[in-house]
């Protein structure tokens, strides 16, 4: 194939011949083109169907530039993204135009690509068994600052931010292990509980489980130990976003959260979507960071970024009981909010988390923390949505939630729109609570 059949994803105007791609509606045009991991190894999306790398390659149909690469090579032998996140920034814009080109309106690889193509319906497409990175290290961060602002609110009345959140993006170090694919069941945890907050403590289920919605983004340029990461070149080190859902047990965190944060009441699942939306996508999509109040403390040196953005990304959860979804009633939604709402940017976190030296390494997984808006309806968990249970939520099937019950599946959605670009969008981040194990 000629080195000259590139294309330009992020052409608003360029076209798919693959079906659902043009979809006014869809997630995946052509413009978006996220990768994953199906059986079989990395793939790309692209409208209701998914296209396996390593199968394009034994087709031949990549450029020679690429495709003569061992680095390429091995990327494609992986079962993960690692490999592709760690090609040169060439590599990586080559692939993407490449793609493009093989996918778009009129290209001579239609007929042997028709042939590889696998429907976006198939189990192992939309619910994978394994998450789309090998994550060394995932730290969630706390950077919506109504969220922070409810939340204080709800136990410190007359105090509800801490005198450090607005100069220092807060975030606690997760557990990399317990990060599990959309679609993959959550088992209610156990823990340590109180009736009041002097205790004794019991050991028993969570009953106030909750979900957090939230943004994810993956590192692709990484730093080594003792080095920092400036914040203005953070943006270029991230390879992507994903949605987020950290479950989170609000009853085992309110006796284990201090002195030292969130323990187990975080670390038994942290669900991802299957999709991760390159930087590059969402380009068109930046908007300018948070506005500070005229009383807010400048931030120190080192997180100043001028020309800091957010990503103006409208995202949904829903949730449907075990009889909604039994009898076929679609799923509540309960929280719609955006990502530019957040008082810390994407940079901002990746810059303060080298910031001490700490090595970032490809794949590390940092998300943002609970994503809640001005808006009671854009709260981000159900701890805010039904104000610690005092304001319980209906749904389709009649029956209310202060929290999640067994047989609750929590639907996530994320999309991007902009008047001249196609839609952008994330899927979805499923997860079914299952009952406590005995």
């Amino acid at each position: 194939m000629s080195v000259n059949v590139l294309l330009d994803p992020a052409d608003p105007a360029l076209r798919s011949w693959v079906p659902g791609a043009n979809n006014p509606d869809g997630d995946f045009p052509i413009q978006n083109l996220p990768y994953g991991t199906v059986d079989g190894g990395v793939a790309v999306r692209i409208g209701n169907k998914a296209l396996v790398l390593r199968d394009v390659l034994e087709a031949d149909l990549f450029v020679k530039k690429l495709a003569s690469s061992d680095e390429f090579q091995m990327a494609m032998d992986m079962a993960w993204l690692n490999g592709i996140a760690e090609l040169s920034p060439e590599q990586q814009t080559m692939l993407r135009r490449n793609l493009a080109y093989m996918l778009a309106e009129g290209s001579p690889a239609r007929p042997k690509l028709e042939r590889l193509l696998r429907d976006a319906n198939d189990a192992s497409v939309e619910a994978p068994e394994d998450a789309p990175f090998v994550v060394g290290d995932y730290t969630d961060f706390y950077a919506s600052l109504h969220h922070a602002t409810n939340v204080g609110s709800m136990f410190r009345p007359t105090n509800p931010l801490l005198p450090n959140w607005k100069h220092v993006p807060i975030g606690y170090h997760g557990r990399a292990s317990s990060i599990i694919p959309s679609g993959r069941p959550v088992i209610r945890p156990s823990g340590q509980t109180v009736a009041s907050d002097d205790g004794p403590p019991s050991f028993g289920p969570c009953k106030l489980l909750d979900y957090e919605l939230e943004v994810g983004f993956y590192v692709g340029v990484g730093n080594e130990l003792g080095e920092t990461v400036p914040v203005t070149d953070a943006w270029r080190r991230i390879f992507g976003f994903c949605l987020v859902n950290d479950w989170s047990a609000r009853d085992i965190q309110k006796w284990e959260y201090q002195p030292l944060g969130p323990f187990l009441a975080k670390n038994f699942a942290t669900t991802v979507s299957p999709w991760v939306v390159t930087r590059e996508a969402l380009e068109p999509f930046r908007v300018a960071g948070p506005s500070r109040a005229a009383d807010d403390p400048r931030p120190l040196d080192y997180l100043c970024d001028p020309n800091g953005t957010n990503i103006d990304i409208t995202l949904e959860v829903f949730i449907a009981s075990l009889k909604m979804r039994n009898s076929g009633l679609a799923p509540t939604l309960v929280s719609r909010g955006s990502f530019r709402d957040m008082f810390w940017t994407p940079a901002q976190m990746l810059a303060h988390h080298a910031s001490n030296g700490c090595n970032m390494q490809i794949g590390d997984l940092l998300a943002s923390g609970t994503v809640s808006g001005a808006t009671k309806d854009s709260r981000g968990c159900m701890l805010e949505r039904t104000w610690r249970g005092t304001e319980p939520i209906t749904l389709g099937d009649g029956t209310e939630r202060k929290f999640l019950l067994d047989g609750d599946e929590v639907i996530i959605r994320g999309h991007c729109v902009k008047p001249g670009h196609p839609r952008i969008g994330f899927g979805e981040c499923r997860g079914i609570v299952l009952p406590a194990r005995a």
